[in-house]
């Protein structure tokens, strides 16, 4: 049966919290009955939601407590109590007043407001205060004040159960300083299952023994004992191991994927100035991308350094009259001190370009991948934020294609987890051709933008490398691709400091 069976796994502390659970059901009063502690009882309560024997109801609730002065008043009296007693028909003068009842003059001057709102009290003034019985102080004195008998229940009270009487009095006493205050309180009750009730009713044994030690096997004392069943099957403690913060471990794992592609990685700062950043793009200055709506410019100092003279002239001479390429250029006078404003860089893709302005012949062919963050001036919200990780890639190689570009691509989202790829034409300022991916999402069903790339413009690649050779280049956001994966709507939920989020995400696995 399951009940004997059930029985011979219950702790000490359930078996003695169990029968008086058929009486008492709120947790104060199931440890006064029990003669247990809170922890303990706690702790039993759990053990036996744990086996469905109960269920355990938890609910935040409003009560009223009495504070300093209220415990010295429900001993001693209000005070105002002990003005009233002290009066007649007959003003008497304030310090009269105050030498019979020895009150503090702030307490004194208190009991006088009280009353006098009760209509209980006269007040004159000659060359001092005076005050004698009202017409309602005589009836005051033969029965008890809604604050004094409100004073006398037993707390704390639940605001919800208050009389109304109860709740004007609470609010004359809320007036005064350090009598009662209101204060949020949770409440633990518990409800006996079928099973509960079944057990609850019968006489269970409460002395076994929990645990066999090596003392009862050396005295035999162990055949003397009733020893607890051990459940196997009991609800445990989730122990959550150690880990990297899941944007790492995926990030990580990105470069990987680079790297067994036979990729080097390439590293550099945030912060970087225009020239990398645009102009060595062949973003044209006046291109509403480098306005401060988009890009984040630093205040100080306002103004970097400028490389090599030969590489800033060839960018000049690209942006002006497009080179010797047969290009136009942008048909405007480049300035060099807009090429020197520092930045936070909107993009990696200015690790490319530095990356290319340093390659030799000997250095041919040759392929880099980057992984890190980019800063736009965006607005937050469900599906952008102002910081982005970012993965970054140049292949350098007078073979290169398009196709080669794609095969590229989709290796990549294959790797991180994403099969089924799309491209479709695309236009974007310093590549030629442009294309842009997507990525299918088999879970949710749909697809997710995943991917802009293309090959760099010769715009780009004759300033920084001296001669026009076939450059592929691709810079995904990669956020979209985590939240996806993790199953987060909001991208806003990848930097949340939510550790409940942080310790059940799965760890990265592709």
């Amino acid at each position: 049966m399951v009940i004997p069976g059930l029985v011979a796994k219950l702790h000490a502390l359930e078996r003695t919290v169990l029968p008086v659970l058929q009486s008492e059901t709120e947790l104060s009063a199931i440890m006064k009955a029990a003669g247990l502690q809170e922890v303990e009882v706690v702790r039993a309560l759990q053990w036996l939601e744990n086996k469905e024997i109960l269920k355990i109801h938890s609910e935040k609730k409003e009560v009223v407590v009495l504070d300093a002065n209220g415990l010295r008043y429900k001993q001693e009296g209000l005070p105002e109590r002990r003005v009233l007693k002290t009066l007649t028909d007959n003003f008497q003068p304030f310090s009269t007043i105050a030498g019979k009842t020895k009150l503090a003059p702030e307490e004194l001057t208190a009991s006088l407001g009280v009353l006098k709102k009760k209509v209980a009290i006269e007040l004159r003034q000659e060359k001092e205060l005076e005050v004698k019985l009202g017409i309602q102080g005589k009836k005051l004195l033969q029965e008890k004040m809604l604050e004094e008998k409100l004073l006398h229940k037993h707390f704390p009270l639940a605001v919800d159960n208050l009389e109304e009487e109860d709740k004007f009095a609470l609010a004359e006493l809320k007036k005064r300083r350090q009598i009662i205050k209101v204060e949020e309180r949770k409440t633990v009750t518990v409800e006996l299952t079928e099973l509960g009730k079944q057990l609850s009713a019968l006489k269970i044994h409460k002395d076994v023994t929990n645990r066999l030690t090596p003392g009862m096997l050396k005295t035999g004392e162990w055949k003397k004992q009733e020893f607890r069943a051990y459940d196997v099957e009991i609800n445990v403690p989730t122990v959550y191991g150690g880990k990297k913060h899941f944007v790492t471990q995926a990030t990580e794992y990105a470069k990987q994927v680079w790297m067994e592609m036979g990729f080097k990685e390439m590293t550099g700062n945030y912060v970087g100035i225009s020239f990398w950043n645009f102009d060595a793009l062949f973003t044209a200055q006046d291109h509403p991308v480098r306005e401060l709506q988009d890009t984040f410019y630093v205040g100080e100092p306002e103004q970097g350094i400028l490389p090599d003279k030969k590489i800033v002239e060839a960018v000049k001479e690209m942006h002006e009259r497009g080179g010797n390429i047969g290009s136009t250029g942008w048909q405007y006078s480049w300035s060099a001190e807009e090429a020197k404003r520092k930045v936070l860089r909107t993009h990696t893709t200015i690790l490319s370009a530095k990356t290319i302005a340093a390659l030799k012949a000997a250095d041919l062919p040759a392929k880099f991948f980057a992984i890190g963050k980019g800063f736009r001036n965006e607005a937050a919200d469900w599906s952008h934020l102002f910081e982005f990780n970012q993965t970054e890639g140049i292949v350098i190689d007078e073979k290169a294609n398009f196709r080669h570009l794609l095969g590229y691509l989709r290796e990549f989202a294959r790797k991180m987890g994403y099969p089924a790829v799309r491209f479709r034409p695309a236009y974007f300022p310093y590549t030629e051709p442009s294309v842009e991916g997507d990525v299918y999402d088999p879970v949710h069903n749909k697809w997710i933008e995943f991917i802009a790339a293309g090959i760099f413009r010769p715009e780009v690649v004759v300033p920084l490398l001296g001669r026009d050779i076939p450059v592929l280049a691709w810079g995904p956001g990669i956020d979209r691709m985590i939240t996806n994966s993790y199953g987060l709507t909001d991208i806003r939920d990848l930097y949340k400091n939510d550790l409940k989020q942080l310790r059940e995400l799965k760890v990265w696995l592709k």
